[in-house]
């Protein structure tokens, strides 16, 4: 009878941990898919967006910041009141990054290893605070540690553009292969550009932000789940949140305490000391613990709540250092000549400049996904502290392009705004100057006249005067001589990317004067 009873409760879980993963696949799926897609507008803008706006704390933070409210984040009130009746089923199912850890735990649930101490899991609120405090005063770089938006800069920067390189590189292995050429052709016109770019993109500091997503995945190295449960700075605001849900986990008088749940306990939060309760701020509403459990000892079921402040949150202490702490750094960044954007070359995508994109930008890479020519790259220097991970062009790179307003409909927070055409063509990011000790007529007297054909402007902005010059091996040679008219320049760039002198081009775009 004991052993029926057992697997009739078995059975009455596993349903619900197996529709847990089916839904955590689905949603991680389609969270690439948008990555994916947006390179082609395959989807509309306000789809695009959606990943961001079920993002409460890129929502929040991007509201503090830029002191305006988007209409579109009211959907991350959705997250906000699952959170308040299930719990952090948000982490545990939803997820994309949570579900990325759970597909390579590294580590063995029936390993034996210490986890870190119980109190690093303040690490996590700590960063929350800090996110907080930094967007009272316009900064929104610690949303780089937003799990939403790790996860597609990582798509965008490095992931993608892997897989892309690996897939090519095996073509060219087995093309020339007897049999391989017409599947591969095949499979290759499936791919591109349904999937895979035309052409390659690049972007700066690929191997930095895919190390960075690798490392946040090798830390399930030191603990299932590390990242969700001691950093995670989302996850910190919905287990908050989560103190005062009605579905929680409930030990009944049934539990023999055999810690068969604590063993399997993604996020380590079923302990001992607590009689094997486990504290509804860290409990992912995973259902693992429910299938485990062979006497009934446990349920999740609607429960009044108590919130209580465990000793795992911070003290007010840590709290008010910890403003301290990112008022000081705030105000500090304030201060370098980069913070207030004196950089040459910090060219920025079109209105974004006037539109405040540093105070409005949440890191998250879409728009540079977005960018057909790979020309939009992220900012490490050029921006300053309070500029990391934003969007510039990078004219030798990629070329932004007269007739594409992508970047400004792909931004799911309007920190490009999202131009017409006609007016992002009217648009100046900046402006092009000619190195004439680079250029191949003013150094070399050949005619070059790349820069000026390529020019997309109506009213061209380079022109060429044909000039005598007297030239120590050839003598007098009449050159056609390029000049830039500033006045009529918008900075779209192609005539740097077109440039073909070798290395640092002849020409480049710098920022607009009233900007640096």
């Amino acid at each position: 009878m004991a052993v029926r009873g057992i697997n009739r409760r078995r059975r009455q879980a596993r349903p619900w941990v197996d529709l847990r993963k089916s839904i955590q696949l689905v949603f991680l799926l389609g969270f690439i898919a948008l990555a994916v897609g947006i390179h082609r507008n395959v989807w509309l803008p306000a789809v695009n967006a959606l990943p961001f706006r079920l993002d409460p704390l890129a929502m929040l933070t991007q509201a503090i910041s830029s002191r305006t409210v988007l209409a579109g984040s009211a959907l991350a009130l959705l997250v906000v009141l699952l959170t308040f009746v299930f719990g952090r089923a948000w982490c545990g199912w939803i997820c994309p990054l949570g579900t990325v850890l759970d597909l390579f735990p590294l580590r063995s649930r029936k390993e034996i290893n210490p986890d870190p101490p119980e109190s690093w899991r303040k690490a996590k609120y700590l960063l929350l605070i800090a996110i907080l405090a930094a967007a009272v005063f316009t900064n929104l770089t610690l949303l780089v540690f937003d799990p939403i938006t790790i996860l597609f800069r990582s798509l965008t920067l490095s992931i993608l553009p892997a897989i892309d390189r690996a897939f090519t590189a095996i073509e060219i292995l087995l093309y020339p292969l007897p049999g391989f050429e017409e599947p591969l052709s095949a499979l290759d016109t499936m791919l591109r550009p349904a999937v895979l770019p035309l052409s390659p993109a690049l972007f700066r500091y690929a191997v930095l932000y895919g190390s960075i997503f690798i490392a946040i995945i090798g830390l399930n190295l030191a603990a299932p789940r590390f990242w969700c449960r001691y950093l995670c700075p989302l996850g910190g605001l919905l287990g908050w949140i989560s103190k005062t849900a009605i579905f929680r986990r409930v030990v009944t008088s049934d539990c023999k305490d055999c810690a068969l749940c604590s063993q399997v306990c993604p996020v380590g939060t079923i302990l001992s000391e607590r009689g094997y309760a486990s504290d509804p701020s860290e409990c992912t509403v995973c259902m693992e613990c429910l299938y485990t459990c062979r006497l009934g000892g446990m349920a999740f079921t609607p429960a009044k709540p108590a919130p209580e402040w465990s000793k795992d949150d911070p003290s007010r202490r840590a709290a008010f250092r910890t403003v301290g702490l990112t008022v000081t750094a705030m105000l500090l960044a304030k201060t370098e000549p980069a913070g207030s954007r004196a950089h040459p070359l910090l060219v920025q995508p079109p209105g974004a400049a006037e539109n405040e994109l540093l105070q409005k930008c949440i890191r998250c890479g879409e728009c540079m996904r977005a960018c057909p020519t790979s020309g939009l790259q992220p900012a490490l220097g050029e921006a300053g502290i309070m500029g990391i991970s934003t969007p510039i062009l990078i004219s030798r790179l990629g070329y932004c392009d007269y007739s594409c307003n992508a970047c400004g409909q792909a931004c799911p927070v309007e920190a490009i705004p999202p131009l017409a055409l006609d007016e992002k063509r009217q648009q100046i990011i900046g402006s092009a100057f000619i190195d004439q000790n680079r250029c191949i007529a003013w150094a070399d007297h050949r005619d070059c006249i790349v820069c000026e054909e390529m020019c997309p402007l109506p009213d061209k902005a380079i022109s060429l005067q044909p000039a005598a010059i007297n030239s120590p091996e050839k003598g007098e040679v009449v050159v056609k001589l390029p000049y830039v008219h500033h006045d009529r320049c918008i900075g779209c760039g192609i005539c740097e990317y077109k440039c073909p002198v070798a290395g640092e081009s002849a020409i480049r775009i710098i920022a607009p004067a009233e900007l640096i």
